[in-house]
């Protein structure tokens, strides 16, 4: 069964839905992770069920990191969460990005071996990351050092690298 829950944070209401997991800690695997006018954001659906205790542990998790006492999550993911064999290698890579370091998109190509040629496409993987804010795409940034493209919109992009130290001053 699918699950949801709302949370208030710094970055307006966070959307989380998950899948009912049994063997995980506190019983949910994290589907989705999403910010109000995010672009390809979840929406509750009919046939899902509210269950804030369900994201206790998850909840607890992010607001220890918007207090600035965590820079490493420890969430289950659902393994059947979307996205193309591509997709899940560039989502793998933006999960070992380090909390307040930055990576450029050409970079990120660079190490799975994608051509000069698919930087574009590891952006658009990038784009349709599920699980913002935990899974780190805020993190990649342009090879200039400028900020470019997030889901949930450069403003809280630069929010939360602001939080983890990692804009230049």
């Amino acid at each position: 069964m699918t699950l949801y829950a709302t949370l208030d944070s710094p970055l307006g209401e966070l959307l989380l839905v998950g899948e009912e997991a049994p063997g995980v800690p506190g019983g949910t695997a994290l589907v989705s992770l999403s910010v109000p006018g995010q672009k390809g954001g979840a929406v509750v659906q009919d046939g899902w069920r509210r269950a804030p205790g369900a994201f206790a542990g998850i909840a607890a998790q992010l607001g220890a990191y918007f207090a600035g006492e965590l820079n490493r999550f420890d969430i289950a993911y659902a393994p059947d969460t979307p996205g193309t064999a591509f997709q899940r290698q560039v989502w793998a890579e933006i999960d070992a990005i380090g909390y307040g370091t930055t990576v450029s998109y050409g970079e990120i190509a660079r190490r799975i071996g994608a051509t000069s040629v698919k930087v574009r496409a590891v952006g658009t993987a990038i784009g349709r990351n599920p699980l913002l804010v935990v899974r780190p795409c805020h993190r990649v940034i342009g090879s200039d050092g400028s900020l470019k493209g997030y889901a949930g919109g450069l403003e809280r992009k630069q929010v939360l690298l602001g939080l983890e130290g990692a804009l230049a001053p």
